[in-house]
């Protein structure tokens, strides 16, 4: 099976390496040592999932990101909708009310014309969910062989309330860590059709927008200290990037991850860790201590995050680790992966 496992890898620096994409410490690395100083800016140097632009004294967030999951169809989802919530997704994170999207397409020679307006009529569906307009875009096709199909790139744009900050620098000690719902269960759902596996409990991705409970969270008054959509990397890679960035240490309690029976089995059955397979409809939020309850009773009230639970506490111990406290009582790292467990996730 093509699935790539927790396994140390020897990191390499003369190539990229295809089993080691987003989320992982290898790509952590690549962004660090190339890309950052390559393209080097104060809206970069954020480390936020939307850079916030000032634009004649209104306040923009502007973000993209490209989709090559494998299969484009899965259950709960497909790539079309993937791309489009995930743009929505991103806005999000940085406090942003999602406006316009813009859609690039690479087709390869030969790919079915039914199935691509299958996608589009997908994409469009969810842009209306979303109250997005996709306002422009472009496609380019490959000669056959040179592609898989099709991938997608969206961009977007979005507007940040006055006086709206949400990022990593924010992060403070005593901050209670959140999680919109259960996780794991997007990597899990791509995974059962790419590997032809049937699981005795079905399991559904939770791909969808995050915008709602965002929206509800600020117009509750609560204001998060940093928001994070777990994607690649899952939630392990999310608690990661923030206690790294922020110079903070996280604890968080097993007990109160929630993990569904579905993903849990087929977790167990291939050796994988739930933490840091993949999410598409689930964020991480960090907000004060004092409003940690009342952040709990907005999303609980909210569509999308019913299932949202308190999972742990920044720290000021150890800055960069995430401690797990596990249901036995004992304490272990929870650590950046060299790759991804699963790669083309999303």
């Amino acid at each position: 099976m093509d699935i790539q496992l927790n396994c140390p890898v020897p990191l390499r620096h003369d190539t990229i390496q295809m089993a080691h994409g987003g989320g992982g410490r290898m790509m952590r690395e690549l962004l660090e040592s190339v890309l950052l100083p390559a393209f080097r800016s104060e809206a970069l140097d954020t480390r936020h999932d939307a850079a916030v632009l000032a634009l004649e004294g209104s306040r923009l967030a502007f973000t993209t990101d490209t989709y090559v999951v494998r299969p484009r169809f899965f259950p709960g989802g497909d790539i079309g909708e993937l791309a489009v919530y995930g743009t929505v997704n991103d806005l999000a994170m940085a406090g942003a009310r999602p406006l316009y999207l813009s859609v690039g397409m690479v087709l390869e020679e030969g790919y079915p014309i039914e199935e691509l307006r299958r996608v589009a009529a997908s994409m469009k569906a969810a842009a209306d969910r979303c109250g997005v307009s996709i306002v422009t875009g472009d496609t380019k096709v490959v000669d056959r062989g040179k592609g898989d199909g099709l991938y997608i790139n969206t961009a977007g744009i979005g507007a940040v309330p006055a006086g709206l900050s949400v990022g990593p620098r924010h992060v403070r000690p005593g901050d209670a860590v959140l999680v919109s719902g259960d996780v794991g269960r997007h990597g899990v759902a791509v995974m059962s059709v790419r590997e032809g596996i049937a699981f005795t409990t079905p399991v559904e991705s939770d791909c969808g927008p995050l915008h709602g409970l965002v929206g509800a969270l600020l117009g509750g008054g609560v204001v998060p200290s940093c928001l994070r959509d777990a994607t690649r990397g899952g939630l392990a890679a999310v608690l990661n990037e923030i206690a790294t960035d922020a110079a903070v240490g996280v604890e968080v309690h097993e007990a109160d991850i929630p993990v569904i029976a579905g993903v849990e089995g087929a977790c167990e059955l291939l050796g994988l860790d739930p933490y840091y397979v993949a999410c598409e409809g689930r964020m991480v939020a960090f907000v004060p201590g004092d409003a940690a309850e009342r952040a709990l009773a907005v999303l609980h009230a909210t569509p999308g995050g019913e299932g949202a639970s308190r999972i742990g506490t920044v720290t000021e111990k150890g800055p960069g680790t995430v401690i797990l406290r596990t249901r036995l009582g004992t304490r272990r790292i929870l650590d950046l992966l060299s790759g991804e467990q699963l790669p083309r996730i999303c």
